[in-house]
């Protein structure tokens, strides 16, 4: 049995997501202690819980300490990933509403699923743009487009918007399966800028309110000399939410950014802090945003051959899911660059 502090790193959700996905891929049993320790909430919340029901559906697995709040997981793959038709709503698991992420939800499933022999479909429920995790149009736009150069052929719809904390969005995804192994990435190089795009969006609050956030974007990218097209969207959603969401297309690469409206927070500062993330990334050069550098470990650390990728920021983030994956496999990563700066990320592929 794999044993793993969930302390380690930034201590968040992440070390329980990459343990998951690994130990049904290996078939290995891991144990997990100190749940998300570094959280001002520790142990199991909504979103993570369903992410460990749904790893235990695709492998049938055994499992103790699967509860709310819980700091202490043990969890035993019987079987190899299975395809097939899942439904996994947060809210349901949670017993309670929740704008549980499910974009995490499906990272935790997603690579059994796609090296598994046969096609798999996912109907998931709970939050689909929700802050501090990959919104349904990053995945669509930044992180399924990368990864399936890889290999990887994830198609996801999004049916229903779900904003915090009301959650109650949905989404439909069909993953094909493989037998073949994953090709390694080379991304080191981004070519020129080819469009700037992105849209601010509200969903049961004034009109005027994603109007002046996209209006905001468009002129602050615009004044930095790269060509935006920032559009206002109103969509339904079962609660009220803010957000803008932007990206950077390049020849080689595209980046994605967002920020989320709150009470009190004027939509000026919303599209600034998107902005910021933006132009910061765009700055150095590198094809590679932080989000999506941390994202590119597993699949590659499950590749045939290296991987070298250059992102504009090494973060805690990356280096974590670095450790626990060399928990699981025999991988040999180098990171060129210090935290927070830009780096050049080389992992070979476990044998």
């Amino acid at each position: 049995m794999v044993v793993i502090d969930g302390s380690i790193g930034e201590g968040g959700g992440q070390v329980l997501r990459t343990a998951l996905t690994l130990s049904v891929l290996t078939g290995m049993p891991v144990e997990i202690h100190n749940i998300r320790a570094g959280r001002p909430k520790p142990g199991l919340r909504p979103q993570h819980l369903t992410a460990v029901h749904a790893a235990a559906a695709v492998c049938g697995a055994q499992v103790e300490g699967a509860e709310l709040d819980s700091r202490t997981l043990r969890f035993a793959p019987q079987s190899p990933a299975r395809p097939g038709r899942y439904t996994l709503d947060v809210a349901q698991i949670a017993g309670q509403g929740s704008a549980g992420a499910v974009g995490l939800v499906l990272q935790t499933v997603l690579l059994p699923l796609a090296l598994a022999d046969g096609e798999s479909h996912l109907t998931l429920r709970g939050g689909t743009h929700v802050p501090w995790a990959p919104s349904v149009d990053y995945l669509k736009e930044v992180f399924l487009p990368t990864v399936a150069r890889m290999g990887i052929q994830v198609e996801i719809t999004l049916v229903a918007w779900g904003f915090y904390p009301v959650g109650g969005g949905e989404v439909q995804v069909r993953i094909e399966g493989r037998s073949g192994p994953l090709a390694p990435l080379h991304l080191t190089e981004r070519g020129s800028v080819r469009r700037v795009w992105g849209f601010g969006v509200a969903a049961n609050l004034p009109s005027h309110i994603p109007q002046r956030i996209a209006n905001r974007a468009r002129n602050v990218l615009r004044g930095a000399g790269l060509p935006a097209d920032v559009q206002a969207r109103r969509v339904r959603s079962a609660g009220p939410g803010a957000a803008i969401f932007l990206f950077a297309e390049y020849e080689q690469a595209t980046a994605g950014f967002a920020a989320y409206g709150r009470k009190g927070l004027p939509s000026d500062k919303v599209a600034q802090a998107a902005c910021d993330e933006l132009l910061a990334h765009h700055r150095t050069g590198a094809p590679v945003d932080p989000h999506l550098a941390d994202q590119l470990v597993l699949p590659a650390a499950l590749a045939q051959g290296t991987t070298t990728f250059v992102t504009s920021a090494v973060t805690d983030h990356l280096l974590t899911n670095i450790s626990v994956v060399q928990t699981f496999l025999p991988v040999k990563v180098e990171v060129e660059g210090k935290k927070g700066a830009p780096g050049r990320v080389t992992i070979q592929g476990a044998p």
